[in-house]
Formats: C-alpha cells, sequence, structure tokens
C-alpha cells in the first residue's frame, strides 16, 4: 500500500477497503451558497462593460428572449421558478401525460397495445411523396430495410396516384408496417377498397383525414359530416384522423398559435365524430396530432410535453376515462427552418429537431431529408434522414429513458408557460364559434401574421441567425439539383401562406446570383490588419447574404467595377480617417459608402451603418437595388414584406 494511501487495510490482508460514502454529499464543497442578488450584480456589471447604461429591474429582463407569441425565457431558473410544477407533471404514461403517453417497458403505452411503439424506441416514419411509382417503390423498399418502421405517403395531384396505391404497396408487408395516408377521402377510400377483408394490418396507421387543414390552406369550408363513417370503416387499431398543426406552424406560427389551434381542430374533429354516433372516448382513439419540431431544442420539448397536457384536459372536460386521454404525436421536423442554401446545414437541424422530439416524448418521428425545400429528396438524402433516427435510438439510447427533460426547473417552467399560451389562445378560438369560424373570420390568420411578422423582424435583424443563410454564407455554392415537388396542400389566395424563416434573403440572394458578372461591394479597410479584420469580416458576412461578393481593398484600391463600399476599421481609424476616406471613395465613383461600426460614430459623408442588430435586410436592399442593372432592380421581388427600393 502506498503511503499515501490513507484506506484502512482489510483483515487477513488484500487491498484496502474503500471508505464509507457520506450521508450527504454536499456538491459545491465548502463555498458559500450564491443568491440571486449576487447573480443580478454581476450581470449588470458585465453589461455596462458592455456599454448598457440604462438596465431593467429585474436585470435579466435584459436578457430574456421570445420563444412564442407570449412567452419568455429567463438566463436563469431555480427551484422557486418551478414551484410545484414537477410535481404536478405527474409520471411518465398517466394523466396529465406531461411526461409522456409511454409508461413502463418500450412498447407499452396508456392506451393499450393498438398503439404500441416499436421496441426501444420510437416509430420512425418516413414521408414520400414522389408521383414516379417505381421511384417510390423502390425508396419505400429501402426505407424498411433500413430502419424505417411505417410509411406516411401523400396521395393526390403532383404525389403517389391513389389508384397506384396497389403497385407502391406491392412489395410491403402491411401487416408489419402501418401506413398513414395524407389525401382526403380519396385517398382513404382508394386504401380501404385495397386492403378491403383483410385483417392483419398492423395497428397503429391513419387514414389521415384533416378537413380542417385543407379550409386552412385554401380558404373554402369543408365538410366534417363523413368522418364517423369513415371510422366505422377503418382497420382495426387505425386512427382516420390527423390534426396537423404543423399546417398553422408553417404559415408563420409560433408554438403558441399552433398548440392552440390544434386543440381547437381536435375539439372540431370530437364534435363531427360524436355527432356521427361514436362514443367520446372511441372518438378521442380516432386522432393522431402532428406537429412541428424545431432546432429550437427546448421549445420544441417543452411544447411537446405542454400538447400532451391541453388535450387530457380536453378530455377530462368531455368525460373520457384517464387511460384513454393520452395524446398520440406524430412530430415532424419543421419546414420553416430548413434552407434552400446551403442545405447541407439542414442535417444539424433536423438531428436537433429529432432530438427534441425523442427527449419530448413524441410517439412517431419524421425527419425531413435535409434538400426537402429544393424539391423531391434523392436516396441519399433518404438515408441521412432515416440514419439520423438510427444513431439517436440505437447508439445514442435516447429512448431508453422516458422524459429526460423532467424534472428541470426550466423546462417545467416553459412546460407551462406555453401550456398557458396555447390554453388561452385555443379558447379564444372557440369563443369565436370553433376554429373553421376563426378561419373564415380571418382571426387566425391575423394572428399568424403577427406572430411571423415578429420572427421575420429577427430574422431581418439578424438576432435569430440561420446559419448558411444570414451567418456564414458562401457565396460561391452550387446548389444540389432535384426534381420539383408538388406541395400536399398548396396555398391559396384565401387560406394560409407557407413560409421559411429564410425565404427572404434567399429571395435576394437568388436575384443577384442571377447577375452575371456578380454584383460586388468594395470593402475599403483603413489602419492595419488587426484592428479592420474583425469589421471587414462582419461587413463581407452581411452582404454575402445577399449573395454579394465582398473583396477587401485599402482605401479606394479596389473600387473599380462596382460603386457601393463599405468602410472597415476601428474606431481610433474612424476618428482620424473615415470621413475622409469617405470622400475620397465618392470623388473615386461610389455613389454609396457604407460605414462598420454603430451609429453613435457619426462620421460625414456615409449612408449608413453596419452593426450588430441592424436591419439587414434594408442595409441590402439598397445596395442591391443600387448595383443591378437597370431594369432588374425593381424585379427583385419581397424581402421583408416589402419591395425594394430603387
Amino acid at each position: 500500500m502506498s503511503s499515501t494511501d490513507q484506506r484502512p487495510a482489510r483483515p487477513g490482508g488484500g487491498p484496502p477497503a474503500e471508505p464509507a460514502a457520506p450521508d450527504v454529499l454536499t456538491l459545491a464543497g465548502d463555498f458559500p451558497a450564491a443568491s440571486r442578488e449576487q447573480w443580478r450584480d454581476l450581470v449588470a456589471g458585465v453589461l455596462r462593460k458592455a456599454g448598457r447604461d440604462q438596465l431593467p429591474d429585474p436585470v435579466e429582463e435584459a436578457l430574456a428572449r421570445t420563444v412564442a407569441t407570449g412567452v419568455t425565457v429567463a438566463p436563469l431558473y431555480t427551484a422557486e421558478d418551478a414551484g410545484d410544477l414537477p410535481a404536478l407533471a405527474g409520471v411518465p404514461g398517466l394523466p396529465p401525460f406531461v411526461r409522456g403517453s409511454r409508461a413502463g417497458a418500450a412498447g407499452v403505452t396508456a392506451a393499450g397495445g393498438a398503439d404500441a411503439d416499436v421496441p426501444a424506441g420510437w416509430d420512425v416514419r418516413q414521408r414520400h411523396a414522389d408521383p414516379d411509382v417505381a421511384r417510390t417503390r423502390e425508396a419505400i423498399a429501402a426505407d424498411l430495410e433500413n430502419g424505417v418502421s411505417s410509411l406516411w405517403l401523400v396521395v393526390g395531384d403532383g404525389a403517389v396516384p391513389a389508384d397506384a396505391l396497389g403497385e407502391v404497396l406491392a412489395d410491403v408487408l402491411l401487416d408489419l408496417a402501418p401506413v398513414t395516408l395524407q389525401g382526403g377521402p380519396s385517398a382513404a377510400e382508394a386504401f380501404l377498397t385495397l386492403v378491403e377483408g383483410r385483417t392483419d394490418l398492423a395497428p397503429g396507421g391513419c387514414l389521415g383525414l384533416d378537413p380542417l387543414s385543407v379550409q386552412a390552406a385554401t380558404g373554402e369550408p369543408q365538410d366534417l359530416t363523413g368522418l364517423a363513417d369513415l371510422a366505422r370503416r377503418a382497420p382495426a387499431g387505425w386512427r382516420t384522423v390527423v390534426v396537423d398543426g404543423t399546417v398553422f406552424a408553417d404559415a408563420g406560427g409560433s408554438v403558441v398559435e399552433e398548440l392552440g389551434c390544434a386543440a381547437a381542430a381536435g375539439v372540431a374533429y370530437l364534435r363531427a365524430l360524436t355527432e356521427g354516433g361514436l362514443d367520446v372516448s372511441d372518438a378521442f382513439g380516432q386522432l393522431e396530432f402532428r406537429l412541428s419540431a424545431s432546432a429550437d431544442q427546448f421549445t420544441t420539448i417543452a411544447a411537446l410535453r405542454a400538447a400532451r397536457r391541453l388535450w387530457d384536459r380536453v378530455g377530462e372536460a368531455s368525460g373520457v376515462p384517464p387511460e384513454a386521454r393520452a395524446m398520440r404525436q406524430h412530430a415532424v421536423t419543421s419546414n420553416v427552418m430548413v434552407t434552400r442554401h446551403d442545405p447541407w446545414v439542414n442535417m444539424l437541424r433536423t438531428t436537433v429537431a429529432c432530438f427534441a422530439a425523442g427527449v419530448g416524448g413524441a410517439d412517431v418521428v419524421t425527419v425531413q431529408p435535409f434538400d426537402a425545400a429544393l424539391g423531391l429528396p434523392d436516396a441519399f438524402a433518404r438515408r441521412i434522414a432515416r440514419n439520423t433516427q438510427a444513431l439517436l435510438v440505437e447508439e445514442g439510447h435516447l429512448a431508453r429513458v422516458l422524459d429526460p427533460a423532467g424534472g428541470s426547473w426550466y423546462v417545467e417552467s416553459l412546460t407551462e408557460s406555453l401550456a398557458q399560451a396555447a390554453w388561452a389562445w385555443f379558447t379564444e378560438v372557440e369563443r369565436a364559434g370553433g376554429l373553421a369560424a376563426a378561419l373564415t373570420s380571418g382571426l387566425v390568420a391575423d394572428r399568424i401574421g403577427a406572430a411571423w411578422a415578429e420572427r421575420q423582424e429577427r430574422v431581418a435583424h439578424r438576432t435569430d441567425a440561420i446559419t448558411g443563410v444570414t451567418e456564414f454564407p458562401n457565396p460561391t455554392e452550387v446548389l444540389p439539383a432535384r426534381r420539383p415537388a408538388a406541395e400536399a396542400l398548396p396555398p391559396a389566395p384565401g387560406g394560409l401562406p407557407r413560409v421559411r424563416a429564410a425565404q427572404a434573403f434567399e429571395q435576394l440572394r437568388d436575384r443577384v446570383e442571377s447577375v452575371d458578372p456578380r454584383p460586388r461591394v468594395h470593402l475599403a479597410t483603413i489602419g492595419p490588419v488587426a484592428r479592420h479584420t474583425a469589421r471587414a469580416t462582419f461587413a463581407a458576412n452581411l452582404f454575402g447574404a445577399g449573395g454579394l461578393a465582398a473583396p477587401t481593398g485599402d482605401g479606394v484600391d479596389g473600387l473599380a467595377g462596382t460603386t457601393v463600399a463599405c468602410i472597415c476599421g476601428s474606431d481610433r481609424d474612424y476618428a482620424d480617417s473615415a470621413t475622409p476616406l469617405a470622400a475620397e471613395l465618392r470623388a473615386a465613383g461610389a455613389t454609396q459608402v457604407w460605414l462598420a461600426g454603430p451609429p453613435s460614430l457619426a462620421v460625414d459623408g456615409v449612408d449608413g451603418y453596419l452593426y450588430a442588430g441592424c436591419d439587414a435586410l434594408e442595409v441590402l436592399g439598397q445596395v442591391v437595388a443600387q448595383l443591378l442593372p437597370r431594369g432588374q432592380d425593381r424585379d427583385l421581388g419581397p424581402t421583408n414584406g416589402q419591395e425594394v427600393p430603387a
């Protein structure tokens, strides 16, 4: 035994015994306990050093971030913030189902064996919408052989032909792989005809009827009276209705609008099913909810938990027994977050979203291929999509723990905030006469439009960064070519739009990149390299977000070939040289001169300032309008909802 080993020797020799574990383990050691007030003082000091003289009280409001309509997150959470919420969340598999609909061993759900999950994980569902029957059949075979456990088929114009369902599914063992349809009554009828007389279909499938989503997309009122009849014809263990909340998310709504509208749609379908003769408990079992999962990891986790609480409350108010009130959740990676430019970054976004969906307790997860915004995905993109789930389930063992985020003060508080805000929006829709009436009156469109405007404002100022588009763009990239994809619910003039967070920047960039040679901005550097590099990099990144090349040059050197310049240097260099340099640039032919730095620098002779938080879309609109050849400056289309000024 080493002379420094203080463990007691075992009787009779042998290795020394391990010391007894202490009754209390003080993780912070002998450090004095810190208070919230001490933390606030430290935060205030840092903010003041950063130039923030006017600070709110309490100071953490300066660091609060909006994650949904009416919901913000704070920079610090303690047990006081969560209160009794962790205890009120219950346990997995029991009301209010905040902690998940699954209980105990994997494969068991509160709703019973009919909706049992795949062993040791969730249902991995892949979407197929390719009208080429041979390609779709081949893609389905590859998916099912490599980890996918159920199929999502988009049926109709521009997608899988209804009359080809038999051929598309010819090689699918329908007793093992459930199918969910999207295409309305015609798709459901085609499938029911195909499987007529069969009693061996795998449970967990869905006929996919969702007339209110059709109304939301087209503005045309829909008939809900036939839902109960189709429910009675559905195969055993199947559901009839999909409550598709992604329609509202894809229109620009936050998770509050998505959850509230989904709850209102669910209630409308319950009314239609019970009026058609179904018991309310049976009607509850006919609904599957499709919700979006974004790269905002904790908001997605909390939203899925909040959604189950909302639906349990609806079931409780409707007289549904506790064991039948669990929400069946299908999480789909968000369409709003994906980009066309630098689409490879979408792999990272969908990985985070899939992780959040799994941690949030989704029963079914679909990862959209990284090239989904470009058109129909190729085999590589589908492989990456399914392997993302396989990695998280099989290698990351993500499904081995139920509700791993449960008990977190932050997650429990955010779950509660989202649930309260979504319930308030749901009740507002109900007071307006229900979702169908709220869609017709414009209440939903106005609310979602306001939420989208706030989001776009943050994107325009690059406070909501989009890697590969608003941050770190690759001006020389060549986008992969994809066959065009038809939208399952194409937007119509009277319906909700379909948006993406990056669309304004990408529209602007597409116009710029159509010009040869590509327009550029001269970055006029002053002072030593060590002093101008940071601001030159910032300016190049901002101009690159609009597709503009931005080479650097000392002073006026390199201005030839462009009429827009941006001065880049340090504050000390600006004090002596910025105003004279602006005059030199204009004398050399520059019609616009910008300065990389805040407006407080007040340099004479410049048209505007580039700084963190400036309206990048407004800046790019002015620059591009100046640089594009005459006749193209007004063909730019919308940027932040407005025409680019000439």
